[in-house]
């Protein structure tokens, strides 16, 4: 199967992102509909991975920015019948080493996938960083 990966926020489908997100996703089910739909309008960069035969998106990654200095990436996922495909390498690929933020300090967190993100220079936070944690979930 083909795939394209896409940054443009219009191709974005918000009812594939929120079934993903509020059902899977161990990182934010906590997340309304509203929520989402917010997160994703006020995004400063998305990239979506889409079949190339029928354009339905089958994955997902959201950034929040200063634009200048500093990413958040959330949201990651690429749906679980099109794993395998190097989707999610793709699309980290895309939003960070082949976007405007290239340059930027870039945080995540995340409770597994590790390796993929260490691919692109994720690690231990440093000694500058300090992190309180949610209180939401």
């Amino acid at each position: 199967m083909d795939y394209e990966l896409d940054d443009d926020p219009a191709r974005i489908q918000p009812d594939v992102v929120w079934a993903y997100l509020s059902t899977d996703a161990y990182w934010g089910r906590w997340r309304t509909r509203v929520d989402i739909e917010a997160q994703l309008a006020s995004a400063w960069r998305v990239v979506g991975a889409y079949r190339a035969d029928t354009g339905a998106q089958v994955g997902f990654a959201r950034a929040s920015s200063d634009g200048i200095g500093f990413a958040y990436l959330a949201d990651v996922f690429v749906l679980p019948e099109h794993r395998g495909h190097a989707l999610g390498k793709q699309l980290i690929q895309r939003m960070i080493d082949d976007g405007p933020g290239r340059d930027f300090r870039w945080v995540l967190f995340t409770a597994d996938a590790h390796g993929l993100y260490e691919q692109f220079g994720f690690g231990a936070p440093d000694a500058t960083a300090m992190i309180r944690p949610s209180r939401q979930g």
